[in-house]
């Protein structure tokens, strides 16, 4: 049973390393400086829980900024009497002086406000060289003391600038003062200005400035205030609920944060995330609010970060990292999810309309339960085509209930093997046949097919897990460019009358003949013929079973295919439209084939027929020979006292004859 300490005071309690803190109930509990290193608090509830300092680590912490404040406005004091020595009388090079670490003040003030502390320190070298040049110059002509009194007041005047910006000290009113003490007014305004300044940079580090929160003085501000404070380091957090929890002063580096909960959680901005997703400053306001329309994640690791219900409309994900996240719920309507990676995430119930999905990352563990979607787009827009390749493609018809999950259902541990250039079927057969048979362990099935441009082909192949697919993509590869490199009559040996290699390199011809071609299934190398054959648009990614039809709804097809035939004039010597009929009984009649192969075979029927109404035409020809190769792979292996083998030794040389095949 979970530990409940809801409502406690757990003030400086020490749960280091403890592991019986799985769905334990922390809400609403007072855990200021308490220790949860290394423990396990998966599923924890924090929500209402108040973390960050205890008192007496509060106090020590004032006490030690106040030191560092008076630190400062001393160092400032120094730099106000550099300053105060234009006004020096007693000599032109106090004056020179002066004026010299003046203009490094005002460069390093200038650039630091403006750009950052990180460009403010640049300038300041720069400022420095540029008075070093001079000093040269100076002791060149003769001018020794000058020099070494100028060149030392810059020096330590920039010096000085530069470590009160580092460690981000305020200093307002003690550095005036002691400023006024040591050098009148005139220096007091140099030591104000200074302070004001170190105030700036300080507040716009706090408050997440781009400018100032990536440089030392915000890493240094939150590591200084969470000593002492409530510790997370290296627990595992997945799953824990912070909701409307006070984190401020709160250490989480190296914390495991799988879908933490963080919904108006309060001073998000004050913890120390280490390298967690709470160290950007969007994706923390993301967090607490759950609203991200229109914002720009682009490349963003959000590896485990919790989006349930979300608002991400709009929202960009190029590049992304979302893996083992919850988007739940979450609204991610026309947002851009190319190349987007989302291994074990949740998008149960999720809204994908009008998203941009290229080339997205999803997999096997991937949940797509209830995603809401009338359709998609499978390219990011453009000007030209701000509707680019849309899913359904009828821009008239919308996804049903359930019917994205089941489009989008991604190939797993696949083997991608892509032929960019004079693709050669016959061996691509024999090498594929090749690489089954070599790696049996690798149970190799081919899913896919689809083509890409002009003689560029993709050839897509199931894996076993855990198999090393680089090494079989490289053998394949080897095998079938010597394979290219022989003659036909020499790749004719290796096939003989392997039916296998034949049908699938008709396949691969088919499928460079075609404009567009996609065929999809699941097929290995002991029943080729089994392959959904579809022309499709491209869409890379997209696996489904085969589509095996009611074989009365395949047989009526063929029938009505069949009657749009002419009958033979002659009753001697009958027509494809009587050839094929015969061809269809056999089929149907027969006690050795499975359904599956009868309703294969009769679509392969109803393809001739459809032929055999311009049964002289080049392409109807090429049809044909591909139709009947197939039949010929699907009757492969019948016993030899099967009626259908007898029939069709007959029947399809005769429709071969009709067809101008020989």
């Amino acid at each position: 049973m979970a530990l409940d300490f809801s409502g406690q005071n757990l003030r400086g309690r020490n749960f280091k390393g403890r592991q019986d803190l799985a769905g334990a109930n922390f809400s609403y509990a007072d855990i200021r400086g308490a220790n949860f290193t290394n423990a396990n608090l998966t599923g924890a509830n924090f929500s209402h829980a108040k973390a960050g300092l205890q008192l007496h680590w509060a106090i020590l912490l004032v006490l030690v900024s106040w030191l560092l404040s008076g630190l400062s406005g001393f160092l400032w004091a120094v730099n106000g009497y550099l300053v105060s020595r234009i006004f020096d009388t007693s000599g032109l090079e106090f004056q020179i002086a002066g004026w010299a670490a003046l203009i490094v003040l005002i460069a390093f003030f200038f650039i630091t406000i403006r750009q950052g502390v990180a460009a403010g320190l640049g300038a300041l070298a720069v400022a420095l060289a540029v008075v070093f040049a001079v000093v040269i110059a100076g002791t060149l002509a003769g001018a020794g003391t000058v020099t070494g009194v100028i060149l030392g007041a810059a020096a330590i005047a920039g010096v000085i600038a530069a470590a009160i910006a580092i460690a981000g000290a305020i200093a307002a009113a003690i550095a005036a003062a002691v400023a006024a003490a040591r050098t009148g007014a005139r220096a007091a305004a140099v030591a104000v200005a200074g302070t004001l300044v170190s105030i700036y940079i300080s507040w716009r580090a706090m408050k997440g400035d781009q400018k100032h929160s990536l440089s030392l003085v915000r890493n240094i501000a939150i590591a200084f205030a969470a000593t002492g404070g409530t510790s997370f380091r290296g627990a595992n957090l997945t799953n824990a609920d912070f909701t409307q929890a006070t984190l401020k002063s709160t250490d989480f580096r190296n914390t495991i944060l799988i879908c933490s909960r963080w919904y108006q959680a309060k001073m998000l901005d004050r913890v120390r995330p280490g390298s967690t997703y709470l160290q950007n400053s969007q994706v923390r306001q993301l967090l607490v609010t759950g609203q991200g329309q229109d914002k720009n994640f682009y490349r963003e690791n959000l590896r485990g970060i919790n989006l349930q219900k979300a608002n991400l409309a709009d929202a960009s994900f190029i590049g992304a990292d979302l893996s083992e996240a919850n988007l739940q719920d979450a609204n991610l309507s026309r947002a851009k999810l190319k190349q987007t990676q989302l291994d074990g995430t949740d998008l149960t119930g999720a809204t994908l309309t009008g998203a941009y999905i290229e080339d997205w990352g999803i997999t096997n563990t991937t949940k797509l339960h209830g995603v809401r979607c009338e359709y998609v787009f499978m390219r990011l827009p453009t000007k030209e085509d701000p509707d680019p390749l849309r899913k359904p493609d009828n821009k008239q018809e919308v996804f049903a209930d359930g019917d994205f999950a089941n489009f989008i259902k991604p190939i797993f541990d696949t083997l991608d093997l892509y032929h960019n250039q004079g693709v050669d079927p016959r061996a691509v057969a024999i090498a594929f046949k090749n690489l089954a048979e070599n790696h049996p362990e690798a149970e190799l099935e081919i899913v896919a097919m689809e083509k890409r441009g002009d003689d560029k082909i993709l050839l897509r192949a199931k894996t076993a897990a855990g198999i090393d697919k680089s090494q079989l993509s490289a053998e394949y590869f080897d095998d079938y460019n010597q394979l290219k490199a022989l003659s036909q009559s020499q790749q004719l040996l290796l096939v003989e009358k392997d039916q296998r290699i034949i049908s699938l390199e008709n396949m691969v011809d088919t499928a460079l003949k075609q404009p567009k071609f996609y065929t999809q299934g699941n097929t290995n190398m002991s029943d080729i013929s089994g392959i959904n054959i579809e022309g499709s648009s491209n869409v890379s990614g997209i696996a489904g079973n085969n589509s095996i039809a009611n074989l009365g709804t395949i047989s009526g097809n063929v029938s009505i295919a069949l009657n749009q035939l002419p009958d033979a004039t002659d009753a001697e010597k009958p027509g494809i439209k009587e050839l094929l009929s015969q061809l269809q009984d056999a089929i149907i009649q027969s006690t050795y084939l499975s359904e599956e192969d009868k309703t294969e075979a009769l679509e392969q029927v109803n393809t001739l027929a459809e032929a055999g109404k311009n049964p002289q035409e080049s392409t109807k020809q090429k049809t044909a020979k591909t139709a009947i190769t197939m039949l010929k792979g699907i009757f492969t292996g019948l016993p030899a006292v099967a009626s259908l083998v007898e029939a069709t030794n007959k029947l399809l040389p005769a429709i071969s004859k009709l067809f101008g095949l020989g």
